[in-house]
């Protein structure tokens, strides 16, 4: 899929990776461009900038986990930009916390990490089954391919995104609509950097697995996946070759993961 002449929308789309694919899909030629947040004053940051550097957006409030609210932004598209091409349901939550994580945070994990993406399928589909064509694009991590330690519902969640993306992509793809798991490891947002900075554990893992990147390099990569139709956007390619070695070997994976998480801790 080309994004030029498409009508998209986005959630979690005011900052980090969500907002650097807005602006992308825009400059690259966007028809419309919904831009949806909770934080409904920063999407409309976003959008603003978009218009003034002369492409369309609008700017929507938004609760990613709220079915309801997401068919409202499909039908604000519709209104305004005509039917959706793609959805990129992109907002994401993480708590450094272990399985012994308070029962709201593992809740919140699963509404925002996986019901998100359900809710978005089920209310982006029917316009796409019935034209026969689009696209869902699942954000879901690195670490929903290679886990996450010192995080137990972030890694877990995110390997559920992305059996998500899995299972809509085998049961779509042959009426038409693409799915793909935009799956980075570390990447320079406000999701990520203060764990760093009070060295997380689970968010030091992150960065010592391969560089951090920029929202901007996550968004061409995105571009580039997209226009491909890959299943699996890795924005750090070296994210394959590690997948691969963790499926042909978990024990040794395991074994070696335990090892640098330990040596991490001193």
């Amino acid at each position: 899929m080309e994004v030029t002449g498409r009508v998209i929308v986005l959630t979690g789309a005011a900052h980090g990776i969500g907002a650097a694919m807005a602006r992308r899909f825009a400059a690259d030629g966007a028809a419309g461009v919904v831009v949806s947040d909770l934080d409904l004053a920063a999407a409309e940051e976003v959008a603003a900038g978009i218009v003034a550097a002369g492409g369309t957006a609008i700017a929507r409030h938004a609760d990613a986990t709220s079915k309801q609210d997401l068919k409202r932004l499909v039908a604000d598209a519709r209104a305004e930009f005509g039917p959706v091409d793609l959805f990129c349901s992109n907002a994401g939550a993480a708590f450094g916390t272990g399985v012994h994580a308070a029962d709201e945070q593992w809740a919140r994990s699963w509404a925002i990490n996986v019901m998100q993406h359900v809710h978005a399928a089920q209310v982006a589909l029917p316009a796409m089954l019935g034209r026969g064509e689009g696209y869902l694009l699942i954000t879901a991590s690195g670490a929903g391919l290679l886990g996450t330690p010192g995080d137990a519902p972030y890694s877990v969640t995110k390997h559920a995104a992305v059996g998500l993306a899995e299972w809509l992509a085998i049961t779509y793809r042959p009426r038409g609509v693409r799915v793909s798991a935009l799956c980075p490891l570390g990447v320079r947002t406000a999701l990520l950097e203060p764990g760093i900075a009070a060295g997380h554990p689970a968010a030091l893992a992150i960065a010592a697995a391969a560089p951090l990147l920029e929202p901007d390099d996550v968004a061409a990569s995105v571009v580039r996946g997209l226009a491909s139709e890959e299943f699996l956007i890795l924005p750090h390619e070296s994210v394959r070759d590690t997948y691969a070695r963790k499926a042909q070997a978990p024990d040794e994976w395991i074994d070696r993961t335990i090892i640098e998480t330990t040596a991490r801790k001193g």
